[in-house]
């Protein structure tokens, strides 16, 4: 055989073998990515918030409406008042709590408010420990337009304690003198620890499985946001927007379940 046949003949034997190694490749690198989990078979699973029972000792009280007794003076009857986008009880006695959890040291808080920022109130949000120290205070700027809009706790704020609780208020004066009483709400929030096995799988999953996982577990503060995030994210997601519309009717909220969440945060 000549010898200039051989390098030849070794390219061919090199090529089919690399062709061979491809074909075989082939089905793996061309699986498809795995689609995303549908959203109505994962919100299936979350059926309605789990709101666990009011903690043991005194009741929290609170106030989830804002708006002046009838023939008080005040802010402007709107459509529909100030509301915490908050889980209450009313007891037997119209005694009302308004109160729910959270697993993080700075949770966000939701509010319905009704005035905009062409009226010349003013607004203030404040969170005080047990003891009635105030633990952070701000003042709020009015939206652009009536809707749900977002308070969150900053990172250079004390954070929450686990097993403790905590009073929010949130304000609006539309007296500027301050003689007449304002719009507000106020509740009790408490910081839990989740066990570990569920801290897990909410670490790997992704948001709208975090989503149910929160709801199924009671933590109301984590369940909103993450739901609302995932709102702002996909806003024409009509199963998204129903699930919005169904955890805010099973706390019967479900007139301000229409009403838009405005971006941003205060």
């Amino acid at each position: 055989m000549n010898s200039n046949s051989q390098p030849i003949k070794l390219f061919l034997v090199v090529a089919l073998s690399c062709t061979s190694l491809l074909a075989s490749l082939t089905p793996v690198l061309a699986k498809p990515t795995p689609n995303r989990s549908d959203t109505k078979t994962i919100l299936a699973q979350a059926k309605t918030f789990n709101q666990p029972p009011i903690p043991a000792g005194s009741p929290p009280g609170g106030r989830v409406r804002g708006g002046a007794k009838r023939g008080e003076p005040g802010c402007p009857t709107p459509k529909i008042d100030l509301t915490a986008l908050v889980p209450f009880t009313q007891e037997a006695n119209s005694v009302i709590n308004v109160w729910g959890q959270t697993t993080v040291e700075h949770p966000s808080w939701f509010f319905y408010v009704p005035y905009t920022k062409n009226s010349p109130y003013t607004v203030e949000f404040v969170l005080q420990d047990q003891d009635d120290n105030e633990v952070y205070k701000k003042a709020i700027a009015l939206p652009n337009k009536p809707g749900v809009i977002r308070v969150s706790l900053p990172s250079n704020a004390p954070g929450l304690a686990v097993d403790t609780q905590y009073r929010w208020f949130f304000t609006i004066n539309c007296d500027k003198e301050k003689n007449a009483p304002p719009s507000f709400v106020e509740g009790v929030i408490k910081r839990v620890n989740l066990s570990q096995p569920t801290v897990k799988e909410i670490e790997t999953a992704e948001p709208l499985k975090r989503y149910v996982i929160y709801a199924q577990n009671g933590i109301w503060y984590e369940a909103l946001t993450t739901l609302a995030e995932l709102r702002q994210q996909n806003p024409q997601d009509a199963a998204l927007k129903a699930e919005w519309q169904n955890l805010l009717g099973s706390i019967r909220l479900d007139d301000v379940a229409g009403e838009p969440v405005l971006p941003g945060t205060p």
